[in-house]
């Protein structure tokens, strides 16, 4: 039987863990709380006051840091009121917080050739290093992976014969094939056939002559090696240009595409959904932004619904 809070936690932990779920960031809060009962020698069923002191112990000035942290630990009161049923779960109403979302960078095609044409500069000059780079966000952009997908491809997961890479236990532990489009085949090709005359093969995909694999922080200083030397500020931007917001662009381009060749949203954005890795689509929304050339083709097909049905009525 479990004698300290921590303890209970971990067993929480591990009970959730086993159900698929990952609790990476929640797993440090949730963990934090167990350790402040116990330093607290806190006694007896944990109440709302108890839970409300352990929320409001952060050093950060956003006022909505409480609420996300009371939220962390609802799951593990509710699960140790089987246990203990005097145990206090706080409601949602106490304590509200929004997420509040500055909106994307989607980036604009004359951006995309810049930032590709910049990779070629990184050093080594001669070495792996740039064609990793430019191969690697070039991926990002046509396929919109997330960045710790594209890292954890192996060869085995690229099948350039059928046009199809294979992402294992991703994000909520799921795998899921993605089709390549033809264009996205023969750069892949060049870089495996460059890699290889450079650099004994490894299980990665994507390395450099002193990696065997590419990591998070070493992609991350070359993108803003690059961002400082194309200049990209936030000045006339919604914010500075990020790795992540190439995931961003993807789904926005397929949008505009849906739009451009008459294709409801509605009727494809379960196959985005998949295509992306979310388990549900309101997830998918939220890579949605509007931009100029979107509001462009939105405007432009108001205005011939208006025209046919000014028609109509005439």
């Amino acid at each position: 039987m479990s004698t300290t809070f921590t303890d209970q936690v971990q067993d929480y932990i591990k009970l959730r863990r086993g159900l698929g779920c990952r609790l990476d960031g929640q797993g440090k809060l949730l963990l934090d709380f167990g350790h402040f009962l116990d330093e607290n020698a806190h006694q007896g069923p944990i109440t709302t006051e108890v839970a409300l002191r352990w929320a409001n112990a952060h050093r950060s000035t956003n006022s909505d840091r409480t609420a996300q942290r009371l939220s962390t630990i609802r799951g593990f009161l509710r699960h140790r009121a089987g246990f203990e049923p005097a145990t206090e779960i706080p409601p949602v109403q106490l304590l509200s917080w929004r997420v509040r979302r500055k909106p994307p960078h989607i980036y604009t095609q004359t951006e995309v050739d810049s930032l590709l044409n910049a990779c070629k500069q990184l050093r080594p000059r001669n070495g792996l290093r740039p064609h990793t780079c430019e191969t690697l966000f070039s991926l990002l952009l046509s396929t919109g992976l997330r960045i710790s997908e594209a890292l954890h491809l192996e060869n085995r997961d690229v099948d350039l014969e059928a046009a199809v890479l294979t992402v294992r236990d991703s994000k909520f532990g799921k795998s899921r094939l993605v089709p390549l489009h033809a264009t996205a085949q023969r750069p892949l090709e060049r870089y495996m056939s460059h890699r290889d005359q450079v650099t004994p093969t490894s299980p990665s995909f994507f390395r450099t002559e002193k990696r065997a694999t590419m990591t998070y922080s070493s992609v991350r200083v070359a993108f803003d090696t690059l961002r400082a030397r194309l200049e990209w500020t936030a000045a006339g931007r919604s914010r500075r240009p990020r790795i992540q917001d190439m995931r961003h662009t993807f789904a926005v381009r397929c949008l505009m595409r849906w739009y451009r060749e008459g294709i409801h949203p509605d009727r494809k954005i379960a196959h985005l959904a998949t295509y992306l890795g979310h388990t549900e689509v309101r997830d998918t929304y939220w890579y949605l932004t509007a931009v100029p050339e979107l509001a462009a083709i939105a405007i432009e097909r108001f205005e011939r619904f208006a025209s046919q049905a000014q028609r109509v009525l005439s």
